[in-house]
């Protein structure tokens, strides 16, 4: 089938192959008018195109000097002389359109002209002078135009929402632009009497207006303001479309014919007088192939070329449809020279073509000589092919070349429509972008650098301005899923230019929009979806790098973050990627909450950091900072309020003899440690809890340093999470521990434990306390899952998940499964009655889900509860849920991956020390045949804990002293505080090795400063 070639909706037509003519003239007219026929017949070589509307038929010369409207009343021979319209300086036009009192012309140089039937002597209106239009349409009372950028301009009558723009106007003399319709890349438009369609490259379709015979095709007779998606046809994609009076024909690739709308002439075709609401298939055409349509106001004409035939149906009451009568024709037929004879044509000798033409109540038959054929009315938006790119690469006509890129990659539905792949199925919500053909196609491209900075300086002057983010059509938002695709859009240089306006676009999409996009980020593969992220990433990094505290940096930043937001969250969706790749590692390493002094303030529920630092708001995008960031951000916090404490009771000491501490000061005993420790909990008000933390062994160093702390927190959490001390429960040996069905101790010995928790994270301490990774889930008011009960009872877990797995139908019968559970040493119902339910393929997740529930909620419910309380009694709930419950469950127990050279690097020599020192050497030749138990036992000799924070043994070290005083007699001492070895200076590894091991062994209290003399 041949490209189609479009009339308006009075005579749309497609152009098939050359045909022969009849017997006679090499023009037919249906009604007649003999004398029209026999004028038109003679100048038919000289004709460029015709078109009808009721009473009026327009003739375009060829070379395009003016046009001639002749009038067709019923019963007229046609001899009148015909009205001669043309315009001023000679222009030469390109091709016309006519609604009921109006004509639209369009010049050869794209310049649309309106000329007013009603004024007889007013000449032809440019408009849209600054635009270059490709093609026009005239519906009765309104017009829509088609620019080479893709941009469709309609004005008018608008009472039934025929111009696409909504009801802002009931008419409108300035053409409006379609911006539902903006970024699509459109190949044809049409326009029935107050209807309008547009027909994308694609294939798909698109109409509004009036629909009170269901012209739109929606299943429906609601008219629409605004363009609406006519549902795809199953596996055919539509090349061609035109609209009738209240009726509209589509035609395929495959050269059926589809019709739809109102019937009651039998219009349609479908031996029926009914209406149709959505497309559906001529059949009595099937099995020919279609390759031209035409509409008039109430019938409908089809050329099939293979049989050399028009058919015609519906109204011929004025003897349209050239059946030799004026009745209707429900069913397409031949027309007929006479009532015997049907028109017929070889389509195969000729060197002319055919070409149907209908509107108003006239049929046309035009044949056209190849070498001067009809003018092409389907002329396309520019795109790129491979004969273009192959041009551009190796031409020396710059200005021609550069005039073709800026028209390209100005203009969304132009680039667009440039990687629209072939249509394979009727997929409504299917990518139609060939974007492998697109990453090939800028690959090429780049390899001419003034090529690249003239796409980039398109895309920022022209393109990014343009983008279609109102738009609800996926179609016109495939712009978005492309341009990442451009090298330049991950060029760093182009960041503040080309992904800040694409990001404030995103932000600016509607919720349809942007669940559109989501979905396709979704379906990308983990290479492409990474590349996108890091591309916002660099942008973010860039403005905060450049940032001047303005109140254009902060929207850019905001639009950036914003962005990367729905990034984020399109992955945890899809769990793509690690979290980690979202962490702009340059942020968390250039803020530094201590050394800047940074102020933390609370404002509209967002955690703002000023002071020195750039202004980030933590709590809307904690996912781009890391989790030592995070803690940063907490121990900053925590300082902070711990200072202004401090601050504050000081002030009031100075009026008040009776005021409190500005320090929470716990004395205990060793060998009383948790009784004590509890015990002056108990009595402690809120606001001690959040003071600094000053820990006093009896008999021992007073000491504020977090060396005594450490040891403190170690030695409670070792004491009170033993099995035997039976405030927890192991499930399994090895496991995790968990809260007991029915505790031993009070329920105030939880809240207890949640205070000291909360204080050991508050006082940035790490301490071995092995709850599972549900338990900071529900911290952070997120569900623990089947995933997590694995984790805390390893053969319970693996034990449902088969339950999951397992496929047959028996599955109760066969694996002896109830609706109860025994945890705990406890057998309970999980619903009522639940030891009598059988366990089945239709309600084995529930079962599931009812057991992880009972587990870690229902069972726990009241202890668990008191732990938190006591937990947030310290810690600043607003801050902690910027951490993810991995990131918590580190902050809080630490980690034990260590990196012992690290270590080694990390360390520093004072007194009596260097690196290459012969103790030094031995030393860590000594501590690198430790065992990994010995080794932690050291970092506990060290620093008064065997654990590593979030920072790691990255940022440990040692730091190594030899006192003055000290001898080889000696053993090493820890000053925990400062993670500072004072070292004796051996001279063989034998003592340093006995020495070390004494150390390590005997490592508990912190003795008297007498004792040490």
């Amino acid at each position: 089938m041949s490209r189609p070639s479009a009339e308006s909706r009075g005579g749309a037509q497609q152009v098939s192959r050359p045909s022969a003519e009849p017997r006679g003239a090499p023009l037919l007219l249906f009604p007649g008018a003999p004398g029209l026929r026999s004028a038109l017949s003679r100048r038919a070589e000289a004709t460029r195109q015709m078109c009808c509307a009721r009473g009026r038929l327009a003739v375009l010369e060829r070379g395009g000097a003016g046009v001639q409207v002749h009038q067709l009343p019923v019963g007229s021979d046609g001899t009148q002389k015909p009205k001669f319209i043309k315009l001023e300086k000679k222009m030469k036009i390109h091709s016309v359109d006519q609604g009921a009192e109006h004509m639209l012309i369009l010049s050869s140089d794209g310049k649309p002209f309106t000329y007013n039937y009603s004024t007889e002597h007013e000449r032809p209106q440019c408009i849209l002078q600054e635009k270059c239009i490709i093609q026009i349409t005239c519906g009765d009372y309104h017009s829509l135009a088609l620019s080479k950028g893709g941009e469709l301009f309609a004005w008018g009558q608008n009472s039934h929402g025929q111009l696409g723009i909504g009801r802002i106007f009931d008419s409108t003399s300035t053409p409006q632009i379609v911006k539902h319709l903006s970024g699509v890349p459109l190949a044809q438009i049409s326009a029935g009497k107050a209807h309008s369609m547009a027909l994308s490259i694609s294939g798909n379709m698109y109409s509004w207006g009036r629909n009170d015979f269901g012209q739109l095709g929606l299943g429906h007779t609601d008219n629409e303001d605004f363009p609406s998606l006519i549902e795809a046809l199953d596996s055919q994609k539509v090349e061609f479309l035109a609209c009738g009076g209240s009726h509209t024909a589509l035609l395929t690739k495959d050269g059926l014919l589809f019709t739809f709308g109102a019937g009651k002439h039998g219009q349609l075709g479908h031996n029926s007088t009914q209406n149709e609401l959505k497309p559906c298939l001529v059949t009595k055409l099937v099995g020919n192939r279609v390759t031209q349509v035409a509409c008039g106001r109430r019938h409908t004409l089809a050329y099939v070329s293979n049989l050399g035939k028009v058919f015609s149906f519906g109204s011929g009451k004025e003897g349209q449809l050239g059946n030799g009568g004026t009745h209707n024709q429900l069913i397409p037929l031949p027309i007929k020279l006479s009532s015997s004879e049907e028109l017929k044509f070889e389509s195969h000798t000729s060197k002319k073509e055919l070409i149907i033409i209908a509107g108003g109540n006239q049929s046309i038959l035009l044949w056209m000589n190849k070498e001067n054929p009809y003018v092409n009315l389907r002329r396309k938006i520019p795109t790129l092919n491979e004969g273009t790119i192959k041009r551009w690469m190796r031409t020396k006509q710059l200005q021609n070349t550069k005039r073709e890129i800026k028209d390209i990659f100005s203009s969304p539905a132009c680039l667009t429509g440039s990687f629209v792949r072939e249509r394979i199925t009727a997929e409504m919500k299917s990518v139609h972008l060939d974007l492998n053909k697109a990453r090939n196609t800028f690959k090429e491209l780049i390899q001419k650098e003034w090529i690249t900075n003239m796409i980039t300086t398109c895309l920022k002057d022209n393109l990014l301005k343009d983008l279609p983010f109102p738009s609800p059509h996926q179609e016109a938002l495939e712009v978005f899923f492309l341009l990442p695709e451009c090298p330049m859009m991950h060029d760093i240089g182009n960041w503040k230019d080309l992904v800040v306006p694409f990001a404030e676009a995103i932000c600016k999409m509607s919720d349809k929009s942007s669940e559109a996009l989501e979905e396709y980020w979704a379906s990308l593969q983990e290479s492409a979806f990474t590349e996108l992220v890091q591309m916002f990433k660099r942008a973010i990094s860039a403005q905060l790098c450049n940032w001047n505290k303005s109140a254009e940096d902060n929207c850019h930043l905001k639009a950036l973050l914003e962005t990367l937001k729905r990034l984020h969250r399109v992955n945890n969706a899809n769990c793509q990627l690690s979290e980690n790749t979202f962490h702009i590692n340059e942020l968390s390493n250039s803020l530094d909450f201590f050394e800047e002094r940074a102020i933390i303030l609370l404002r509209d529920n967002n955690l703002i950091l000023e002071g020195n630092c750039r202004p980030i708001i933590f709590s809307e995008y904690p996912f781009i900072f890391n989790m030592v960031s995070k803690i940063k951000l907490w121990q900053a916090d925590s300082m902070f309020k711990i200072e202004i404490d401090s601050i504050w009771q000081m002030t009031v000491s100075r009026n008040n003899e009776f005021s409190s501490s500005p320090v929470f000061l716990l004395q205990v005993r060793r060998s009383h440690l948790v009784e004590d420790a509890l015990c002056q909990l108990s009595q402690a008000e809120v606001t001690d809890l959040r003071k600094a933390l000053v820990i006093e062994f009896t008999e021992e160093i007073r000491s504020a340093g977090t060396g005594v702390k450490s040891e403190f927190f170690h030695c409670m959490f070792e004491e009170m999470t033993k099995a035997e001390y039976g405030m927890f429960v192991y499930p399994e040996e090895g496991s995790c521990m968990w809260f007991p069905v029915s505790p031993k101790f009070a329920k105030k010995s939880y809240f207890l434990f949640g205070i000291l928790c909360g204080l050991s994270l508050y006082h940035f301490n790490v301490a071995n306390i092995p709850f599972p990774l549900a338990l900071f889930k529900k911290l952070l008011d997120q569900k623990p899952s089947l995933e997590d009960l694995k984790e805390l009872s390893p053969g319970l877990g693996k034990s449902l998940q088969e339950v999951l797995n397992y496929e047959a139908e028996d599955t109760g019968e066969a694996l002896h499964i109830y609706f109860s559970l025994c945890w705990d040493q406890n057998d309970v119902d999980l619903i009522p009655n639940g030891i009598d339910i059988l366990v089945d393929q239709t309600n084995k997740k529930d079962y599931v889900s009812k057991c992880v529930d009972y587990i870690f909620n229902t069972s726990v419910k009241t202890v668990y509860e008191e732990f938190q309380r006591g937990f947030y009694q310290v810690c600043d709930k607003e801050i902690l849920r910027l951490f993810h419950p991995k990131e918590l469950m580190t902050a809080i127990v630490g980690n034990t991956d260590y990196d012992w050279k690290q270590f080694e690097k990390n360390s520093v020599y004072g007194q009596g020390y260097y690196k290459s020192h012969p103790t030094i050497l031995m030393f860590w030749e000594a501590f690198h045949k430790f065992t990994l138990d010995e080794k932690r036992k050291f970092l506990f000799f060290l620093t008064g804990n065997d654990r590593q924070t979030a920072r790691g043994l990255q940022e440990m070290g040692i730091t190594f002293c030899c006192p003055e005083t000290f001898s080889e007699r000696d053993l090493p001492r820890s000053r925990v505080c400062h993670s500072i070895l004072d070292l004796p200076k051996y001279s063989t590894m034998e003592r340093l090795e006995e020495a070390l091991q004494v150390a390590i062994n005997n490592n508990r209290g912190f003795v008297s400063p007498a004792y040490l003399q």
